[in-house]
């Protein structure tokens, strides 16, 4: 049927056009033309739905919302790189590997501040697109790289190719991107390495779709089942298939040919359009790769050079304290604007008493300061050679900056805390931590519009949240607060109310308790009110839960105010309890099993379902505690790391045949 044909025509030419304008820059066709072939497309594959296929073009915009990631074990386990920081321990790496391969030949490239990626194309279509996660296992993310633009549905290559890369936030998306939260009142992302982690991150794969990220790709993982080999080889032809491959890169022969290269990059690279935290440098034969091999946790064939961290002095100005949502009060640096690793820096975190006392910190110094890891902003020291007899040593104050109330050192911590639970930075914080994503997830009610809200009179304590549907007309009226935007704001409020017991023990920021121990807490007692009755002794016999994190739990739920806010939102209609999981006792039960392999009777999730209602716990990783090992075909480092420790192994068929077993005595 031509219009069957047409839609593979159509298919074919977006894809060439996406190449021209993502990768390549140097579009055919004008914006209004593409659109012009991307709504005929759009309109015959509405007209012929037998012609669906996840990979068209039309299906890049998102659209699939997942409950979570499924986890995949990586056929190729995916190492991370040492690392050398100067140009002597690049010199040493040399010689480590011409001390086997002595006519070495190195292709030097662009270490990208991104997220470890690996793609997966079978037959010349792409099929899935997984994390690095622990190397070992990672997560399935297909929904939302398949929304990046430069990343190509189909390649010209038969068989299977696996392709590794970053994928980055550009500096421009980043920029757009924290602006847009700003005028949301979000908070706002730390740089674009965590922007991009995030986003990838997102259930919603029309979320990722908007963030504007972008990949390269720098390893053709089994490059010689295609004929080649080379690394350089293996990037030119990644080119080929259309992937975008940093041009960005160059062939060294010698240390000194690889340092002069390094110099060149690291005086250019604020001026890219992508971050960058470093350089890689990697032998190019890949036979050589081979000989050399790889150590437990990096390749001997490869390493990164880490930019050292730039250091400029600038003059501290003031010392001030905020104070957190538990009261934990910390100082912070107040500078006289500086440039440091391409940013403006303004402010450093001290972080506590002792560090300022031990460092001789001074109000008015002349001080060293850096990005630790190009990220956060530390004083590194001041220079007491600059002094001139206006400083002196900074007397941590007694009182809160905020209410004025006594501030509290514990025994045995260095942070000092206020102690005043009416303090309005303390309710500032718990509620912004009690809206995050983490706790009940209130979206659109970040930090700074909990503030805003805060100083208008509005919110004033957690409760305050699920009253504030009392409060639309008036919203409404302020600037900023369209109707749309606050039906939103209380859709979201609304919502939250079924999140279930461990996000709302989390949210209520008990001292000690994470969200490990929240859902901890909320499997054992299903209810809020089992877990406010429970004593000390109870609680410390719970698995992970240990004395301190019940103390705490104890004298959180003594405190008569505490009682009435859980009161407040059980009236308002929060849910206060867990859904019971169905445990079945069997040879399993209190067990801690690790799966490894490749299952074929099930799957990586099924598996571990089928564990837990039988009573075991399944872990990520074996140790000394690992009780039994259940592997399936290609099972790698954790099999032969179970038999080395004499660990009990299992095979998938002995499993499903002790599965079948309780499920037989069941009926």
């Amino acid at each position: 049927m031509e219009e069957v044909k047409r839609i593979e025509e159509l298919r074919t030419l977006l894809e060439k056009l996406s190449y021209e304008y993502y990768v390549l820059d140097h579009p055919s066709v004008s914006d209004q033309e593409y659109d012009r072939y991307m709504q005929e497309l759009i309109a015959l594959e509405q007209k012929h739905p037998e012609c669906y296929d996840a990979n068209s073009p039309t299906q890049r915009v998102g659209g699939a919302v997942l409950e979570g990631f499924e986890k995949v074990e990586h056929r190729r386990m995916m190492l991370s790189l040492g690392n050398v920081f100067n140009y002597e321990e690049l010199v040493a790496f040399d010689e480590r590997v011409r001390a086997l391969e002595p006519d070495v030949r190195y292709v030097v490239e662009l270490k990208i501040d991104g997220l470890a990626m690996s793609l997966i194309y079978r037959d010349g279509r792409f099929v899935q697109a997984v994390t690095r996660g622990d190397g070992t296992i990672g997560e399935d993310v297909t929904s939302n790289i398949k929304t990046i633009p430069s990343i190509p549905m189909r390649i010209d290559e038969p068989g299977e190719v696996e392709v590794r890369g970053e994928v980055y936030m550009p500096k421009a998306s980043f920029r757009r991107l924290n602006s847009e939260r700003e005028a949301n009142g979000e908070e706002l992302f730390a740089n674009p390495r965590n922007a991009a982690a995030g986003s990838v991150r997102q259930l919603d794969s029309t979320v990722c779709a908007k963030r504007g990220l972008d990949a390269f790709w720098y390893y053709f993982v089994n490059a010689q089942e295609h004929g080649i080999h080379s690394h350089e080889e293996a990037l030119e032809e990644l080119s080929r298939l259309h992937l975008r491959v940093n041009p960005l890169r160059r062939c060294c022969n010698n240390v000194d040919e690889i340092w002069a290269f390094i110099e060149e990059i690291s005086a250019r690279r604020h001026e890219l359009p992508y971050e960058i935290d470093g350089m890689v440098i990697k032998v190019d034969d890949l036979n050589a790769q081979t000989r050399l091999g790889t150590t437990v946790k990096v390749p001997r064939w490869a390493t990164a050079y880490k930019f050292p961290a730039e250091e400029v002095t600038t003059r501290l100005l003031d010392i001030v304290l905020t104070v957190g949502r538990t009261g934990r009060i910390t100082p912070n640096a107040v500078l006289e604007p500086v440039r440091v690793a391409g940013t403006t820096v303004s402010a450093a975190q001290l972080h506590n008493e002792d560090m300022i006392r031990e460092k001789d910190i001074r109000i008015h110094d002349i001080v060293v300061v850096r990005k630790a890891g190009d990220i956060i902003p530390e004083v590194v020291r001041p220079d007491i050679e600059r002094r001139d007899g206006s400083q002196q040593p900074y007397q941590f104050p007694t009182t809160c900056p905020v209410c004025g109330g006594h501030l509290l050192r514990l025994p045995q911590e260095a942070a000092h805390y206020c102690i005043n639970q009416d303090c309005p930075a303390r309710v500032v914080e718990s509620m912004i931590h009690f809206a995050s994503r983490d706790a009940m997830d209130i979206d659109t009610l970040g930090d700074k519009r909990v503030e805003q809200l805060h100083g208008w009179g509005l919110l004033d304590s957690i409760e305050d949240i699920y009253r504030l549907k009392t409060h639309r007309e008036e919203l409404t009226a302020k600037e900023g607060y369209q109707e749309k935007s606050v039906l939103k704001l209380l859709a979201a409020i609304e919502d939250s109310k079924q999140r279930p017991l461990e996000d709302l023990l989390f949210g209520l920021g008990i001292r000690q308790v994470g969200k490990k121990a929240a859902r901890v807490l909320a499997k054992h007692f299903l209810h809020m009110d089992a877990l406010m009755a429970a004593e000390e002794d109870e609680l410390t016999a719970i698995r992970d839960i240990g004395a301190i994190t019940a103390k705490s739990i104890v004298a959180f739920f003594a405190e008569e105010k505490n009682r009435q806010l859980i009161e407040a939102l059980r009236q308002e209609g929060l849910r206060m309890d867990s859904e019971a999981e169905t445990i079945q006792q069997s040879s399993f039960t209190g067990k801690t099993v690790v799966l490894t392999g490749t299952l074929s009777l099930y799957t990586r999730n099924e598996a571990k379902a089928i564990l837990q209602s039988l009573g075991a716990n399944v872990a990520g990783s074996v140790s000394k505690k690992t009780d039994l090992v259940i592997y399936g075909e290609n099972a790698g480092s954790k099999l032969t790391k179970a038999q080395e420790l004499g660990v009990e192994t299992m095979d998938e068929e002995a499993f499903a045949r002790e599965v079948n077993t309780h499920e037989n005595q069941d009926d």
